[in-house]
């Protein structure tokens, strides 16, 4: 949609000023955020008596800095981002390395994810995901011919892969080493990795999937419940067939907002892994098809974005909106699809929707820089590179 196109679509009394932007997506990203937010609330009011709004509290807190964070990245120039990839996929190796010494990291539940600082938990793999879409862009753009013609051009940036995806699975986490994997081989393939290259590194990369899955007894183990969770119910299939049951009261349009009994008795982690089954009994298939629907908008137009900048010539653009379209429709079918029972149970949150402050303030940001490239694509050069374009309707 051209800038012209949107100003007539946007118009209001005359002399109304309203910034050029891709309303269609923040209206998206808007409605997961209020719906998760609402769905957070629902799923966790009664899991502490004296304080019910403890997590609602929480959670709005972090999308008032996610917010703020947005605003930020909007601001700030996509040349700066590009000059500053290398530097900001060493804070995150660097953070990483933070993770795993003795005293500094947080453990919960078996994993050691979270640096404190004061009330706040840096979950650093989360914004490892947007370090490493930047850097692989910029790397994309400076080295295009060599990454298209030499198998050494190809594997200088999966060994920096491999060397993050080694610290992430050491916390361990390996939903976020999938999702990283998946993401940096469809940026190398969408950015000229010939086929043959590529189909050797996927062809490794499921052998090392696969052996951490078997040498790993409680992975192998939430494997085999995933293919019958109903097998053994009491402990490995446990979570998948709660998430199954709520699912299935939930019909067509649900048992009503808050009315849900999986999440107070039975489901866990229901505000944040298994939120869309908490979604599916409540709002039922039509709540949970609006959800995904919702995805699948924002998804298809951040490959738009990136083709609108393919067509600029703005090759760093247009990699930065396929890796961040990739990130998030694979985060997105990967949650939903463990709670459907397609997948294994993995630690990943819904993004934009499910409890997690890390988790929020990065999809905030992620949206808002795909809000800044299309921007900058209908822009025509005719915007200071800080500045804010505003259309006069």
């Amino acid at each position: 949609m051209t800038v012209t196109q949107r100003n007539q679509a946007t118009k209001g009394r005359r002399g109304t000023q309203v910034p050029a932007l891709d309303y269609g997506v923040i209206f998206a990203a808007c409605a997961l955020l209020g719906l998760g937010l609402v769905m957070v609330a629902s799923a966790t009011l009664h899991r502490i008596g004296d304080a019910p709004f403890y997590f609602f509290n929480r959670h709005l807190f972090a999308l008032f800095l996610g917010m703020i964070g947005a605003l930020i990245v909007f601001s700030i120039p996509l040349s700066l981002w590009q000059k500053s990839g290398a530097m900001l996929f060493i804070l995150g190796i660097f953070l990483l390395i933070l993770v795993l010494i003795p005293g500094l990291g947080r453990e919960a539940n078996g994993a050691t994810r979270w640096i404190p600082f004061g009330g706040f938990n840096l979950q650093s793999s989360e914004f490892m995901k947007l370090f490493l879409v930047i850097y692989l862009a910029g790397y994309l753009v400076r080295r295009q011919n060599e990454v298209a013609s030499s198998v050494w051009g190809f594997m200088k940036p999966m060994l920096l892969l491999l060397l993050a995806s080694g610290l992430i699975m050491l916390q361990p986490d390996f939903g976020t080493t999938a999702v990283l994997l998946i993401t940096a081989m469809g940026m190398l393939f969408l950015g000229g990795v010939p086929l043959w290259q590529f189909g050797i590194l996927a062809g490794l990369s499921a052998v090392a999937m696969a052996g951490f899955v078997i040498y790993s007894p409680y992975r192998l183990q939430r494997v085999t419940s995933f293919l019958d969770p109903w097998a053994d119910v009491e402990r490995s299939g446990y979570q998948l067939s709660q998430a199954l049951i709520a699912f299935g009261r939930g019909e067509w349009f649900g048992v009503g907002l808050g009315s849900g009994i999986q999440k107070q008795f039975y489901l866990p982690e229901a505000h944040t892994d298994f939120l869309m089954a908490v979604i599916g009994e409540e709002l039922g298939l039509v709540g949970t098809l609006l959800v995904i629907l919702l995805f699948a908008f924002i998804v298809v137009r951040a490959f738009s974005i990136a083709a609108h900048a393919e067509r600029n010539g703005q090759r760093f653009a247009t990699h930065v909106a396929q890796g961040l379209g990739l990130w998030l429709g694979v985060q997105a079918f990967i949650n939903i699809g463990v709670n459907v029972a397609l997948l294994p149970t993995k630690g990943l949150t819904l993004p934009l929707m499910s409890y997690g402050g890390n988790s929020i303030i990065v999809a905030c940001t992620i949206i808002a820089l795909l809000v800044r490239i299309d921007y900058d694509n209908n822009g025509a050069n005719l915007i200071p590179e800080g500045g804010v374009k505003w259309a006069q309707v």
